[in-house]
């Protein structure tokens, strides 16, 4: 298969020194562009700004802000089979980026104010909100409180095949824990374990079966 992969975060320029950003490392995604790999598939990894080596055997794309990493991933969908959307793109940006250095300070301001405007819904615009039968899409959350309500509307509302449920202690870590839930009704955990590990199950959900990957809850 042709497996497009999307990792870590995405900057939204305010002007040319300042950003706003998250804290994804891209771990995650990296782990699963090299996991992919080696099963063998044609793999194209989407990558915002990460201190990451390429994993071997990976043709990399580096974008940075959420609307560079849509232009880059419906030029690679075009022709994959399925999409693994491990980045933490930005859900807002700065209304316009100043072309010199803010200096809201200089004039005495104790209070400042950015306008942001809403980036656009990276999968829900490669999916068109609806699964394709014929290709396989995976989608991330990372949630606090009710979070698997939230990750199951999310999975119906971008047309994904899998949503993958995580929390905030993910973040920047080795290790983690994921909740996997499908559109037809499928979940089970990966119990605490390496990311590297995490990616070896998750890619094998390209294959027919995955109860013979992991258990079910």
């Amino acid at each position: 298969m042709t497996v497009v992969v999307s990792a870590g975060p995405t900057r939204e320029r305010i002007d040319p020194v300042r950003f706003l950003t998250n804290d994804s490392s891209g771990r995650m995604g990296f782990a699963i562009a090299e996991a992919a790999a080696r099963a063998g598939h044609d793999v194209v990894l989407v990558a915002g700004p990460v201190a990451l080596e390429t994993p071997r055997g990976v043709r990399r794309v580096d974008v940075e802000s959420a609307r560079e990493m849509l232009a880059a991933l419906r030029k690679e969908w075009r022709r994959a089979d399925a999409l693994y959307m491990a980045a933490a793109v930005a859900d807002w940006r700065p209304a316009r980026k100043l072309a010199g250095k803010w200096r809201a300070k200089d004039g005495g301001a104790q209070r400042a104010r950015i306008d942001l405007v809403r980036n656009p819904d990276v999968i829900a615009t490669l999916t068109r909100g609806r699964r394709d039968p014929k290709r396989t899409v995976v989608a991330f959350a990372l949630e606090t409180g009710d979070g698997e309500r939230r990750a199951l509307a999310k999975m119906a509302r971008k047309g994904a095949d899998w949503i993958v449920l995580n929390g905030p202690r993910a973040l920047n870590a080795d290790r983690t824990e994921l909740s996997v839930l499908g559109a037809d009704g499928l979940r089970f955990t990966l119990a605490e374990r390496t990311k590297a590990r995490a990616a070896r199950d998750l890619v094998g959900l390209l294959k027919i079966d995955v109860r013979d990957l992991v258990s079910r809850t």
